[in-house]
């Protein structure tokens, strides 16, 4: 599978306007990262268990309906790609939201990162493919695998909305201290991106920057069958 599409559209992602739109609603949605035909590769792997570390099954664990595979190493080419060219400008960003909350910075490449991960039992990569079909959704939560996590992350929309499925919007909220939580629902099309905080971020008050919390998860799927792609950043213990 070719990585140049991904890495051309990768270079052509406005990141100033992106980081505005994080600091603004908590999420940002990218143009088209994958080519249908990329999407679809994607898709096909998740029958191909080789490829794959483990699977979860949602409602054994009351997590939702539907399935989740984590890749195992070496992840293919094209998810490699994605992980490692997005995670610098994402390293920016997580480090100008550290400075204002006062929290620690992250390493400029995932190589580093990997290896902190390494130094504290964090080894099992956490790239993963979803899947969910009529009536599957997704709760709320935060991917928190270990002592380190990195801030920020990645879904690439790997199905057409309206046309391979219906409903299956992914939905964040952000939990704000002493006020109501504030919903914010994305509908990404085929190839898109939306970036997202895997537990809190800052956010501008009347006295400076304070951190709000943040989940995700997927409203429930009326028909056919929706697939994403997650890139998370930190590796799992």
């Amino acid at each position: 599978m070719s990585t140049a599409a991904p890495e051309r559209a990768l270079h052509r992602l406005d990141w100033p306007a992106l980081q505005e739109q994080l600091d603004a609603e908590g999420v940002a949605t990218t143009p088209p990262l994958l080519s249908p035909q990329q999407c679809s590769s994607v898709v096909a792997m998740f029958d191909e268990v080789e490829r794959f570390r483990s699977t979860v099954v949602m409602a054994r664990h009351a997590f939702g309906e539907g399935s989740y595979r984590y890749f195992a190493d070496p992840l293919p080419p094209l998810v490699q790609t994605l992980r490692e060219q997005l995670y610098p400008p994402l390293a920016t960003i997580a480090n100008r939201w550290a400075e204002r909350l006062g929290e620690r910075t992250f390493p400029t490449t995932l190589d580093e990162l990997l290896a902190e991960c390494a130094a504290l039992g964090q080894h099992r990569p956490t790239p993963l493919v979803l899947r969910y079909g009529p009536g599957g959704y997704n709760c709320l939560h935060q991917d928190v695998y270990g002592d380190l996590t990195f801030p920020l992350q990645f879904l690439v929309m790997l199905s057409r909305p309206d046309e391979d499925f219906s409903g299956g919007e992914s939905v964040f909220v952000e939990q704000r201290p002493r006020q109501q939580s504030r919903p914010v629902v994305v509908r990404p099309r085929q190839g898109e991106a939306v970036i997202f905080p895997v537990r809190n971020r800052p956010k501008l008050g009347s006295r400076g920057y304070h951190r709000v919390q943040m989940r995700h998860g997927v409203s429930a799927v009326h028909s056919g069958e929706r697939h994403v792609l997650g890139i998370i950043f930190h590796n799992a213990r």
